[in-house]
């Protein structure tokens, strides 16, 4: 139960109808800007993203790093 060419068109027609080929026109200029204007703001961010040196390195946490001593228990100080 797909759309059929005839239903596409007379879709259209109602839309042109309603807002107008003037209207219709602002909306395609507007939406071919915005396109655009993605498009660019990607390419901008990927050459930022290479131009940038690599992370610092990560430092694990495992068995072998060891709590601070000096930890302090908020709540408990509290209850007290």
């Amino acid at each position: 139960m797909g759309f059929s060419t005839t239903h596409l068109i007379i879709f259209l027609l109602i839309i042109i109808v309603i807002f107008g080929t003037k209207k219709l026109r602002n909306i395609g200029s507007d939406l071919g800007g915005a396109v655009k204007g993605f498009k660019d703001g990607m390419k901008d961010g990927a050459e930022k993203a290479a131009e940038t040196p690599a992370a610092a390195p990560v430092q694990q946490v495992g068995a072998a790093a060891a709590p601070a001593k000096e930890t302090i228990d908020v709540e408990a100080k509290t209850r007290t």
